[in-house]
């Protein structure tokens, strides 16, 4: 199952390399940095297993729930018509926090991933896109989110509050020097919360999966644990012969 948004890191490229390192003893499954939830949708439903999904994006956050708890009424909520004007008032109703329903925002928000330019929220794509396809769509996902526990919380509280034994996190935080990248209503990733989550998943009872880009202030952090380099291509630039290799790791403490 593939994820119903783009997102600025997503992780469709190597959902199933981390799928095939989550343990089959896994009982309960903790997806730290959500965004797009490639690997939570892309994994099976396991009977008995417990699912967490969390993102600090109080608004992506608000766009599951409602699909979750409300998906008849977001799809009657959002706005077949695709237009500059439409995009750009909806972006100015998020980013200055205008009063709205919470189904009110999530379709807008919703909106404004699939109408922008690489996902990003900001820039209104030119080329032909619309919501429309994603419609008949949500309640397959409202389905797959039905046992799903949803959380907006700080990464350290979560992983304090669901760390067992047979816990696994997934964590795919911002990558360093592109924190900037994601939604600026919320606290961004710094230098310090890189080292503070390096510091809380070195206390941790069970185990985690780490996906970062390659570079060395990172590989030092996590040197003493398991990392596998793996590289793609960038797929933001128009043509293939411009698009640059771009590596990344997976750290693991088993």
């Amino acid at each position: 199952m593939k994820s119903f948004i783009g997102w600025i890191g997503g992780k469709s490229h190597i959902k199933n390399q981390i799928i095939s390192l989550i343990p089959a003893e896994c009982e309960r499954y903790i997806e730290v940095c959500g965004g797009a939830g490639w690997v939570l949708f892309g994994k099976n439903k396991i009977k008995g297993q417990m699912e967490v999904f969390n993102d600090i994006d109080g608004d992506l956050i608000n766009l599951y729930r409602q699909i979750k708890y409300n998906c008849s009424q977001l799809q009657s909520e959002i706005d077949w018509l695709q237009s500059r004007e439409l995009f750009n008032q909806y972006r100015y109703e998020i980013e200055n926090k205008i009063e709205l329903s919470d189904l009110q925002r999530a379709a807008r928000y919703l909106y404004l991933i699939k109408c922008s330019f690489g996902s990003n929220r900001s820039s209104f794509a030119t080329a032909v896109k619309t919501i429309s396809n994603i419609m008949d769509a949500l309640p397959t996902y409202q389905a797959r989110l039905k046992n799903v526990i949803i959380e907006n919380r700080d990464f350290e509280s979560l992983i304090k509050t669901y760390d067992r034994e047979k816990a696994v996190f997934y964590i795919d935080p911002p990558y360093v020097a592109s924190e900037h990248y994601y939604n600026r209503n919320y606290s961004s990733f710094n230098k310090d919360d890189h080292i503070r989550l390096n510091a809380v998943l070195n206390a941790i009872k069970g185990r985690f999966i780490l996906s970062y880009n390659d570079c060395d202030f990172i590989r030092n952090l996590y040197k003493d644990y398991k990392i596998q380099s793996i590289s793609r291509y960038n797929l933001l630039p128009v043509t293939a012969s411009n698009r640059e290799e771009f590596k990344e790791i997976i750290i693991t403490n088993y």
